[in-house]
């Protein structure tokens, strides 16, 4: 990958994040470009990280060997249908919803397409990615994609295109999740008496910590509730009325309806 010219068409926080993943990585800046209309997102880029940014998608595609769409999905179809597509290029896009198979259709078809669901914790290099490759991506491309994740977080590959929309509900939009839940403990805390900064600080603490604890050892989620559950104590009582209003079926409602959009995203916008 170290040869690899990687273009960015788009230049948003997730493109920025991943250029400077990339070179953090070792990725040299030489090797990177950026194409966006916006001028001064293109001059901070330059300045900030030392890659060239143009203007035209176009002349990136003619020079990159990996492009990556980091572009609105409701904006995909009208960038893809205006290029003249390299045909051993890879192209990886990170527009949730838009299918390998419209991006194929729009790019003159047998393309090598993966796509890729990051999170926002990628802007501070703790992402969750999921990715799936299309029929004409090969090892190296593949190795290629996932390095290029890899530098903002970690990665999983999907056996089937639709599981992507089930990584949309879970890790793509699971940020929001968690934070209406601090949003909660945070207002619950005020509602106990405590000050509305301490309240904030020990819930994404808390929040912090349990997550660390969960990544560094063996236990399971379940197992780890379990330990810090003292019969008749106090987290056993508020565990008690989460089960009793139906917190579990409430998340499994929720992300149904995250997957169900995110599966009729792509009939809106694809082919």
């Amino acid at each position: 990958m170290d040869n690899q010219k990687i273009g960015f068409i788009g230049a948003g926080n997730m493109a920025r994040s991943l250029i400077g993943g990339l070179i953090s990585s070792g990725i040299k800046s030489e090797n990177l470009f950026a194409a966006d209309p916006n001028e001064d997102i293109c001059n901070a880029l330059s300045r900030d990280f030392s890659i060239q940014t143009l203007s035209d998608n176009q002349a990136l595609v003619d020079q990159c060997d990996v492009i990556v769409f980091s572009v609105k999905p409701q904006t995909l179809k009208t960038v893809a249908t205006s290029l003249k597509p390299k045909n051993d290029a890879l192209y990886l896009t990170i527009a949730a919803g838009i299918t390998s198979k419209s991006l194929g259709n729009w790019l003159d078809g047998d393309k090598a397409i993966v796509r890729a669901m990051p999170n926002t914790p990628s802007l501070v290099l703790s992402g969750a990615c999921g990715l799936f490759a299309n029929a004409h991506v090969n090892e190296e491309q593949k190795e290629i994609a996932e390095s290029i994740l890899r530098a903002v977080g970690m990665t999983v590959w999907v056996d089937t295109e639709a599981q992507l929309d089930a990584v949309t509900a879970l890790s793509g939009s699971g940020p929001a999740y968690f934070f209406m839940v601090l949003e909660a403990m945070e207002k619950a805390g005020e509602e106990l008496g405590l000050p509305a900064d301490t309240a904030r600080l020990l819930a994404i603490q808390t929040g912090f910590g349990a997550t660390k604890l969960a990544l560094e050892v063996d236990d399971d989620p379940q197992d780890l509730r379990k330990k810090v559950t003292s019969p008749g104590g106090t987290t056993e009582q508020a565990i008690k009325t989460f089960e009793q209003e139906g917190l579990i079926e409430i998340f499994s409602k929720a992300m149904k309806a995250a997957r169900d959009r995110a599966e009729q995203l792509a009939k809106e916008l694809g082919e």
